[in-house]
């Protein structure tokens, strides 16, 4: 068994195998880890490229396109080590960007996953949007970042060069303990895609164990290679996604007030798609979303009932009303 297996999802993502694997195994030549692709059914040649150009790299082919959720699942259930790295195919990685994890983890057992800094391979300077320096939540279920809040993503002038207890780990490169992700209950199959890392965050830290960001260490991460921002499916997935973990994840009575919330400022935002940024497809997004939400709720309070629910903290203001009333930007300010 392997200390760390780096295990990258693909769907049709050959180009950025191309670009990428190579500084992927650069910077993964230990003895102590394995990388891992996972092909989730492409249809372009990625499968072919793997086989060809690196034959001793362990090629997982899927049956079906799982999305990201139900791929990893379905690739980590056939991968054997002591820590899973879920990978993004657009990532670089540079020197030294491993080990300060494995340390990190090695030393506080008390926690249960990590991520490094991610910054934007296209504007290197800045941070990257999924995930930036930890990942946060507020109290209505709105999840920002530590160097970015909504459109808005800070340059990174080492105001974040500290490790940080964050409430989740961004999915472009989460290092988890294989058995807190078994306990936890891995990634949740219905979410496809979008927020399934904070979901598998808060099981986690419903578990006692605590999430951090590592400031020893960083990546950079192209980002949209699947679904770009503004992309309608996005749009959708996010919104329905946010429902679903709220009803799963909330605990006690205040998931019903919460959902009520949260509908209101979901009309809200679908109003502006409309009239503001003339935008019918994002609103025809929300609609669908909330229509799947309502249809799923039965399977979701299954789910709910299953999960040992407990409070866990979140920041206690709303981000919105922080964000685009006191015209808070920055998560320094807040």
């Amino acid at each position: 068994m392997k200390k760390v297996s780096v295990v990258i999802l693909n769907y049709n993502g050959k180009k950025w195998l191309e670009q990428f694997l190579p500084n992927v195994l650069q910077h993964c030549a230990f003895d102590w880890c394995e990388v891992v692709v996972a092909d989730n059914a492409s249809t372009d040649d990625s499968r072919d490229f793997m086989q060809q150009q690196y034959p001793n790299i362990q090629l997982i082919v899927l049956a079906k396109n799982y999305g990201y959720a139900g791929g990893y699942n379905q690739a980590l259930a056939q991968v054997n080590a002591q820590y899973y790295l879920l990978l993004n195919s657009d990532v670089a990685l540079c020197e030294n960007w491993l080990e300060p994890l494995v340390s990190y983890m090695d030393t506080h057992t008390d926690v249960g996953a990590v991520q490094p800094i991610i910054k934007a391979y296209h504007a290197n300077t800045h941070f990257e949007y999924a995930g930036a320096a930890g990942g946060f939540i507020d109290y209505l279920g709105y999840p920002f970042c530590r160097g970015r809040i909504f459109d808005t993503v800070e340059k990174d002038t080492h105001q974040y060069d500290s490790n940080i207890e964050c409430h989740w780990a961004s999915g472009a490169c989460l290092f988890i303990r294989k058995d807190v992700f078994e306990q936890a209950g891995k990634l949740d199959d219905d979410f496809f895609a979008h927020m399934e890392e904070i979901d598998l965050c808060w099981r986690v830290r419903m578990l006692g164990y605590k999430i951090y960001c590592i400031a020893a260490s960083t990546v950079y991460h192209v980002g949209g290679g699947t679904l770009p921002q503004g992309n309608p499916r996005k749009t959708y997935l996010n919104f329905r996604n946010n429902l679903y973990m709220i009803c799963k994840n909330e605990a006690g009575i205040g998931m019903p007030f919460k959902i009520f919330v949260r509908m209101l400022l979901d009309g809200l935002a679908g109003v502006q798609a409309l009239f503001i940024k003339r935008n019918l497809a994002d609103l025809l997004a929300i609609l669908k979303a909330h229509f799947h939400f309502y249809t799923a709720i039965p399977s979701l309070i299954q789910k709910r009932k299953a999960i040992r629910k407990v409070a866990v903290s979140s920041y206690s203001k709303s981000i919105v009303l922080q964000y685009f009333l006191w015209n808070k930007k920055y998560f320094s300010q807040l």
